[in-house]
């Protein structure tokens, strides 16, 4: 059974966070929830199958995958990145070990948190062994932000979102996206960018959301001051 890894770049591979908000109606978010969940399910069903005959040797199902997922997974690896020629390789990883490990997918979780999960872990192992040197313990990232009182409030009160010129921000936005370190790169792009749940975010990462919330605000924090030279002026 040959597998074919043909990759194609997707319309849209840079990061456009949604910091603009539109006003909607309390009916409207309840019809494209209702429609979110039904297409969720679909989308499920059809892994489903998918996979069943994936692992039953149909390299068609399996090239099916591969054309549904590699959009969503290649704009979470070049988010992470920043590189196209090493993005291409890394998915050429991902679907690879995902190829060799299929038989052994037991359906504990779905078919796309788990190649988010490969994508995901294989990208933060090919940024820590390229050497970089961060200058603050992750560790004691997750730790302090827990307990920063701006962090506690925010968990319970919305805040207004900045509308700004995202085509202006677009390349000063990404370089301070490579100034984060990969872990917390990677939540940026899945919550910011791709808008996964924080819940979809641990499982694919193995952390709690906790840890998923408390390293988006110290991300967020830094970018905005990196990037507070863009903040509009007060009105007089």
């Amino acid at each position: 059974m040959s597998v074919s890894f043909a990759l194609s770049l997707p319309d849209a591979t840079t990061l456009v966070p949604p910091f603009a908000s539109t006003a909607i109606s309390a009916g409207a978010l309840s019809g494209a929830a209702n429609a979110r969940a039904v297409e969720q399910e679909q989308s499920r069903r059809e892994d489903e199958e998918l996979v069943a005959r994936s692992q039953q040797g149909d390299a068609g199902a399996f090239d099916s995958l591969i054309v549904k997922y590699s959009p969503r997974l290649y704009a979470l690896v070049y988010n992470m990145t920043s590189n196209h020629d090493d993005t291409n390789d890394l998915l050429q990883d991902v679907w690879a070990k995902a190829y060799r490990c299929i038989r052994g997918f037991r359906g504990k979780s779905q078919f796309y948190t788990w190649v988010h999960s490969i994508a995901a872990n294989t990208t933060l192992n090919f940024l820590k062994k390229r050497g970089r040197r961060w200058t603050m313990s992750l560790d004691d990232v997750d730790n302090g932000i827990a307990n920063d009182k701006e962090f506690v409030e925010l968990q319970t009160n919305c805040t207004p979102v900045r509308e700004t010129d995202l085509a202006e921000l677009q390349k000063r936005l990404n370089e301070a996206m490579m100034k984060l370190t990969p872990e917390h790169r990677a939540v940026v792009t899945m919550f910011d960018v791709q808008g996964m749940p924080h819940a979809d975010i641990a499982k694919i990462l193995g952390i709690s959301e906790g840890t998923v919330r408390s390293r988006l605000f110290y991300a967020h924090k830094q970018l905005q001051a990196w990037l507070s030279e863009f903040a509009p002026i007060p009105a007089q």
